[in-house]
């Protein structure tokens, strides 16, 4: 769903922040984290190549919920995923926001990748909520970093698994909490939506087996799913107080164990051979 707040749109990103463009995504208890340490590596991109824009390459992108923000701020952004249907909203929500000559989307997945798009075109990738469904993780991180230039950077975010044992105990399902804890890819059982979780070790493996040095880890939702909606809803403050103790929490190797998900930052400095 389109945001109906959309200030004019700038060309030149090193001079709007995606933190005060209230047109993005919230800076929610879901997003905040990640946009915040998204913000910074490509405003690090920009300022290294001289260049007003980034081309980005969002895997798994759906129907833009970063592609578009991201655009809006002038950069290119090609977003693959496998759903038509995704690809139709993005297309509909770029054009709302006035950015479609800068958002393309094309079908298809992390594992056919080179198929859609260009091996070696891209300033930064996104790979956001898609190592989860994949059938080889590890190919699916090679393909999305061979999509980078030499200097590039790319955007991890996946499903943590101490969330999600967390997550069940607290409800009261000790035996589930304890099959995700055991289960090879951390599902709690046959009902589990979720078809794999990590570790952040996992993560930073998956990301330096690939060839990139991991530049940062946070935890992404570290007290946002246990928090009641209606506290952070009703209590005067609540919402920005408990942004900056997500903020807070997010760098903390203690807390990594317990997010519900996991971002990771990878980055190349050196000419690398794709």
């Amino acid at each position: 769903m389109s945001d109906p707040m959309r200030p004019p749109v700038s060309h030149h990103p090193q001079t709007t922040s995606l933190r005060s463009d209230p047109s993005r995504p919230r800076a929610s208890l879901r997003t905040a984290v990640v946009w915040e340490v998204l913000q910074d590596a490509l405003d690090r991109r920009v300022k290294a190549t001289g260049r007003d824009s980034l081309d980005v390459l969002d895997t798994g992108g759906g129907s833009g919920r970063f592609a578009v923000p991201l655009a809006r701020l002038g950069h290119r952004v090609t977003v693959v995923d496998p759903s038509p249907n995704a690809l139709f909203a993005l297309e509909r929500r770029a054009a709302e926001a006035g950015v479609a000559e800068r958002v393309k989307g094309v079908q298809g997945d992390v594992h056919g990748l080179f198929d859609v798009v260009e091996r070696g075109g891209y300033d930064a990738v996104l790979c956001h909520g898609v190592l989860e469904y994949v059938d080889d993780p590890a190919e699916g991180i090679r393909n999305a970093v061979a999509a980078l230039r030499p200097e590039g950077v790319l955007s991890l975010l996946a499903a943590g698994l101490g969330g999600a044992v967390l997550a069940r105990a607290l409800a009261g399902h000790f035996t589930e909490a304890r099959q995700a804890l055991q289960d090879p890819d951390g599902r709690w059982g046959a009902g589990d939506p979720m078809p794999r979780r990590f570790t952040a070790e996992q993560l930073t493996a998956l990301v330096e087996g690939a060839g990139l040095r991991v530049g940062a880890v946070h935890g992404v939702r570290v007290f946002a799913d246990l928090v009641p909606g209606v506290l952070v809803d009703t209590e005067p403050g609540a919402l920005d107080a408990l942004l900056q103790l997500e903020a807070a929490a997010a760098e903390l190797p203690a807390f990594h164990s317990v997010a519900t998900q996991l971002h990771v930052l990878g980055e190349t400095t050196r000419t690398r051979e794709v």
